[in-house]
């Protein structure tokens, strides 16, 4: 008997390698291959074990390319090969020679490698506290005992095993199987040779052998263009960001004292190459074009509809499978950076629509992804949403926590985001959202709120806030939730902003009514003002007011012809002129007048027709006057930002306000008028005497309206008048909102 068996003989039989692993090695049953695998020391050397099903000859190469040893096929073993280092004291280095029929290549040793994950990773990743996530988990090209290759990890506590399969392995689930990490359920892998662009799922055995099907990575920074769902291996570090001037200042650029005008987009349906069979515009040339036009509008910031990947684009990216990967369907990370980074040349920030609340149950995604409900819930009552037909996460542990808090994170620190809008923050909150009685759990306390959701939540703004001082989070909160705006230091939620879903309801339903009727309905208008400072509200025009058979922001208007115009210009100017920041969808700048469709352009030819270049040029001139006019925002989110003069002419459905800026602010007045009628010589009262310049009429010819103002500059008199030590009088065109600045 030769030394080489003699050693391994000693180990227990001729290959020191039992019966029962061999098999299991073989089938792709093992749990632990790395315990069988690789280089092994042994009485008088180092053992080597390869699984090797794509050859009959195997040799391992000293890094100099000599002979180390012929691993021999062990006969029992399907396609092991085994081979004796003597001698050999410490870890060999070796690369394997692999040899079919005339055929042969090279190639490292999977299982020669250690680990890459350190131990303060396993204690985090174990506790549910590893904030970068991203870090840990995922794919990472990097260089690992001096070699090159590709760190696979992904957390699957509930697996028999879980492997890495790719191009690079045939993708045979047998020959990269993954090592467990302690108790953290976290597998991890070094490849060697896998670089950049590589395509790879996980595939999963559970304990009673089932194989799940094929799972993208939860943790992947890109994934293949739908509906073919594989990730791609992509670095995150290949990217010099130039916005360093906007990042210094965004915090004083986003705070609740500044401007700030949002628009919101679907990238895949602003604009379209309609000579080139209507295909979607690429990051590249969103970059050049969107964000040329959004700057020329006057918009501080892009709100843009989720951009993590998703499988149905009717969707509109609000059921993720993909929360680490910008989609491609635009290009690549590389480009959606250039889009973000073009906004913030252009001094506008870049705001993500956000979706923790719920996921799909695409079999490739997050669901029962090691076959058991690890991100989400058992029990439908508490774990499925259905109005959307998705899977709703278990806020109350920890691992998931932490799987959406470092996702937020991971938008913000890598891809430079100056916000998140976060989604359906009402479905969160509530245990019986959208269900009727008996298809929802209590909570402990039998209640319906969600305890773990609402711990989630000041968890999330803590944890963004804290590491990025300067970004803001947005909530679409549809109830009375108090407090959702406030610190949680105060028992808030901790969000920057609310989004006023009340405000937007009421005035777009008032302002579908006949101008007749106003009248019976005009407290829909001021019924915002009692509550408009209880949080830090945007007033949005948003996405989901023009879909779903609900027409357009202009199929929205009373009238028809020039006088639906009309009230779709007194509304906009209206609302910019209210307290509150600002949100405008897609298309309700310039009076699209259809239903948004997220698979076709907007239809930017109606910028050839006067009324809809006319509304463009209004809300173009509302950005700037709500920019340049420290009364028109500065205290949007502060009860002195506002102060009523005229609330109750409810028979000419006439309103008057002022709006107030700092102590050395100029006032400035706004005064609407809801009907048609023209109001001649109408008294309003003046916070302050002097001369008085009308500095915006919705109404202007400009704008497609018929003027109707013969006065532009007015001078206040010492007559008393609602409340007020000065008066003015002037005439109010019909339909028509009007803004008065002081002259200086």
């Amino acid at each position: 008997m030769t030394r080489s068996r003699q050693a391994l003989a000693s180990a227990g039989n001729a290959h020191g390698l039992s019966r029962a692993d061999a098999q299991a090695i073989s089938a792709g049953a093992h749990g632990d291959p790395f315990s069988v695998l690789g280089p092994h020391p042994v009485p008088g050397g180092f053992v080597i074990r390869v699984l090797a099903p794509d050859a009959d000859r195997v040799r391992a190469l000293a890094p100099g390319g000599r002979v180390l040893t012929a691993l021999e096929p062990i006969p029992e073993a399907g396609s092991i090969f085994c081979g004796f280092l003597p001698g050999c004291r410490n870890k060999p280095e070796y690369q394997l020679e692999l040899q079919r029929g005339t055929s042969s290549w090279r190639r490292d040793d999977a299982y020669r490698f250690g680990p890459v994950l350190g131990a303060i990773d396993e204690h985090l990743l174990a506790e549910g506290t590893h904030r970068r996530l991203w870090r840990a988990l995922g794919a990472h090209v990097m260089e690992h005992e001096g070699v090159a290759g590709t760190h696979f990890a992904a957390w699957a506590p509930n697996a028999q095993r879980i492997s890495v399969v790719a191009d690079f392995n045939s993708w045979d689930g047998r020959r990269h199987v993954m090592r467990v990490r302690g108790g953290t359920g976290v597998w991890e892998i070094f490849v060697p040779g896998a670089g950049e662009e590589t395509l790879y799922k996980y595939e999963i055995r559970l304990e009673n052998g089932t194989i799940l099907p094929l799972k993208a990575d939860p943790v992947g920074f890109a994934s293949e263009h739908p509906p073919a769902t594989a990730s791609i291996v992509r670095c995150l570090d290949n990217h010099s960001w130039q916005d360093t001037e906007w990042m210094e200042r965004r915090r004083e650029t986003q705070s609740v004292e500044s401007p700030i005008s949002i628009y919101e987009v679907h990238l895949g349906s602003w604009r379209r190459a309609e000579q080139e069979g209507g295909r979607v515009l690429g990051y590249g040339e969103l970059a050049e074009q969107l964000v040329g036009y959004a700057d020329d509008m006057g918009f501080t910031h892009l709100e843009l509809l989720p951009v993590a990947e998703h499988p149905f684009d009717g969707s509109w990216g609000y059921q993720p499978t993909g929360l680490f990967a910008p989609t491609s369907r635009f290009g690549d990370m590389a480009g959606f950076r250039q889009l973000v980074e073009a906004a913030h040349r252009s001094g506008m920030g870049v705001i993500l629509d956000w979706v923790p609340g719920h996921f799909p149950e695409d079999a490739h995604g997050l669901a029962r992804f090691d076959g058991t409900a690890l991100y989400g819930h058992l029990d439908p009552r508490e774990g499925f949403h259905p109005d959307w037909n998705t899977l709703i996460y278990n806020f109350g542990r920890p691992e998931v926590r932490n799987f959406l808090i470092s996702n937020a994170l991971y938008w913000l620190e890598e891809h430079h985001a100056d916000g998140l809008r976060v989604d359906a923050v009402a479905s969160m909150l509530y245990r019986d959202y959208s269900r009727r009685e008996g298809e929802w759990i209590p909570n402990r306390h039998g209640g319906r709120e969600n305890l773990e959701a609402i711990a989630f939540l000041k968890e999330l703004n803590e944890c963004v806030y804290a590491a990025h001082p300067g970004i803001q989070t947005m909530a679409e909160e549809s109830t009375a939730w108090p407090g959702v705006s406030r610190p949680t230091s105060a028992g808030g939620l901790g969000f920057g902003f609310k989004w006023n879903m009340g405000w937007m309801h009421d005035t777009l339903e008032y302002m579908s009514r006949d101008p007749v009727h106003r009248r019976h309905h005009h407290h829909q208008m001021t019924f915002a003002s009692t509550y408009a400072f209880s949080e830090n509200f945007i007033l949005p025009l948003s996405h989901d007011e023009v879909v779903h058979e609900k027409g357009s922001l202009l199929a929205k208007m009373s009238g028809v012809g020039p006088a639906r115009f009309a009230n779709l210009r007194a509304c906009l100017a209206f609302m910019w002129a209210h307290p509150g920041k600002k949100l405008l969808f897609m298309g309700g700048e310039f009076a699209q007048d259809r239903e948004w469709r997220h698979d076709a352009s907007l239809d930017w030819h109606l910028l050839d027709i006067g009324y809809h270049r006319g509304v463009q040029q209004l809300v173009r001139d509302l950005n700037r006057i709500y920019r340049d006019v420290p009364a028109l925002h500065r205290r949007d989110c502060e009860p002195g930002g506002l102060e009523w003069i005229e609330a109750d002419a409810a028979e000419e459905s006439v309103y008057a306000f002022a709006r107030h800026g700092g102590s050395r602010d100029s006032p400035a007045i706004i005064v609407c008028n809801f009907t048609p009628v023209k109001r001649v010589r109408r008294r309003i009262g003046m916070p302050l005497p002097g001369t008085w310049r009308v500095a915006l009429n919705s109404g202007d010819p400009r704008y497609g309206g018929d003027g109707g103002l013969e006065q532009e500059v007015l001078e206040s008199e010492p007559r008393p008048w609602q409340g007020m030590n000065q008066s003015a009088t002037l005439d109010l065109p019909g339909l028509s909102t009007l803004i008065l600045l002081r002259e200086p």
